[in-house]
């Protein structure tokens, strides 16, 4: 199936097909497989790298919410409920009217039930209030990796799954200013990493009061955009204010020893990012990998007839090999014998691999390889002399590739519209961002969803400030936002 055909079916092709994840016996949950797990990690690594080097660290809070501390925020509690899967019992015993099967035992019910966390503000800032009494307690800079529900009826392989795998951090903080600071950077770190280590580029900007985080004051999010289309929201980080610290009594005693409350952020990516790299860049013949963040970077394959320029082969491939992988390069030799180099070269296409190296006996003659890359699909014939500069050059050139050319992608589908009508066109045969005055009422952000599926992806920051009228309504307006379809 090809993106022209069915992009819908050609992703969940693909994801399968590109061994990243499969269906699992659990109603909308997925199996994350080695290959997809080996992406996630290598993403999961370089972020937890940056969040350390801006001073965080990492502790892990329970997978279960007792249902009175999920309650105590209240717009948080009401903004997920429908999402929650809720633990009444703890015990199951042998179905009386029924041998060999089993049912909950009526008698095992918990005293108070429990959420199974879609998200951990509840639990976390209920922690706080014992690790926070005066100023010299703060900041608070704490990330967990973590698994959370959130029980969705429409699921989709990485892009909205049940359960998912995503880091949360929170953190508390003195003062407003040095909250809104933490919610801003963490920001801009996301949009780095976005941008070049999956070489997905972003806009920054920050959601509509509709649009916002259950119970915070502000949230901030990078939004991509897909090759149909179709806008994701890859990261947001949350400006929560007081509401926490309010709802569950942290307060601490400043300088001047006066009792206040704590500020709060808290902000997250998830496994969805493969899903958005997946649409960002991979094409036809199948997944399409950055360099910085593939599983694997450098894959070898071998051409040979008989054993004998076998072994020559693999003596030059043994040297490559150590010099890739002192150069940091994630190299594979497939020398295995099960399958034809043809077979290895489509298999290894759609897995997506940055760069394939084939060399035969002929190659060790001329002292050469044949090197193809799979964002372009070219090949060529380059020297075995320095190969490893050639290769690591090769592979800063392919990430460099990727995001300009979404980049291009994204920026030829920002499209602004001044009517309605435009408005609509634009949706329904070019797609993409549509900039667009809104004269900032929910009433009429709700009105376009139910007229269009549109939503207001953003207002970017540092917004250009110009006089309008809102495409709905005729109302004025003071700036542009981004309206798109999205995931």
């Amino acid at each position: 199936m090809t993106r022209a055909q069915d992009y819908s079916q050609w992703y969940n092709d693909l994801i399968i097909k590109g061994d990243l994840a499969d269906y699992s016996a659990v109603r909308g949950c997925m199996v994350i497989k080695p290959y997809g797990y080996a992406l996630w990690e290598n993403m999961q690594q370089t972020l937890d790298k940056m969040f350390k080097d801006t001073g965080h660290q990492n502790a892990y809070f329970p997978l279960f919410v007792p249902k009175s501390l999920f309650e105590a925020e209240e717009k948080n509690a009401e903004g997920f409920a429908k999402e929650c899967a809720i633990v009444t019992h703890y015990r199951l015993k042998t179905d009386p009217n029924n041998k060999g099967k089993l049912m909950v035992d009526p008698e095992a019910k918990l005293e108070e039930e429990l959420i199974v966390r879609p998200t951990s503000e509840a639990i976390i800032w209920n922690t706080y209030k014992t690790w926070i009494q005066s100023y010299r307690d703060l900041p608070i800079l704490v990330n967990q990796w973590a698994n959370v529900v959130r029980w969705e009826m429409r699921t989709r392989l990485f892009l909205r799954t049940a359960e998912f795998l995503w880091q949360e951090g929170h953190t508390a903080h003195a003062t407003k200013e040095e909250a809104i600071e933490e919610t801003k950077m963490i920001l801009d770190l996301y949009a780095d990493f976005a941008e070049n280590w999956m070489a997905m580029p972003v806009i920054k900007g920050v959601k509509t009061p509709n649009e916002r985080f259950a119970g915070a004051e502000d949230t901030y999010c990078i939004e991509a955009l897909m090759q149909d289309g179709k806008a994701l929201q890859a990261g947001t980080s949350h400006f929560l204010g007081q509401n926490f610290a309010k709802a569950f009594d942290v307060k601490f005693s400043d300088k001047s020893n006066q009792l206040d409350y704590v500020w709060a952020t808290s902000w997250g990516v998830s496994t969805r990012l493969i899903g958005g790299l997946v649409m960002t860049h991979s094409d036809d013949q199948g997944l399409v990998l950055p360099p910085k963040i593939a599983p694997l970077q450098v894959v070898i394959v071998p051409i040979y007839k008989g054993e004998e320029q076998k072994a020559l082969i693999d003596v030059k491939v043994k040297e490559f090999m150590q010099s890739f992988k002192a150069a940091g390069i994630r190299v594979k030799y497939d020398d295995s014998d099960n399958q034809r180099p043809g077979w290895k070269f489509a298999e290894y296409e759609l897995k997506g691999v940055p760069v394939r190296i084939a060399i035969g006996a002929r190659d060790l003659e001329n002292n050469q390889v044949e090197i193809a890359r799979r964002d372009t699909k070219e090949k060529s014939s380059v020297s075995m002399d320095g190969l490893t500069n050639t290769v690591s050059a090769l592979l800063e050139a392919i990430q460099t590739n990727l995001f300009e050319r979404a980049k291009q992608y994204r920026d030829e589908h920002i499209t602004k519209a001044d009517t309605w009508d435009e408005f609509v066109q634009i949706l329904d045969t070019k797609a993409g961002f549509v900039s667009a005055h809104w004269d900032g009422s929910a009433e009429s952000e709700d009105k376009i969803k139910e007229l269009t599926k549109a939503t207001i992806r953003c207002i970017p920051l540092n917004n250009t400030q110009e006089a309008g009228k809102c495409i709905l309504t005729g109302n004025p307006s003071t700036q542009r936002v981004l309206f798109a379809r999205a995931y």
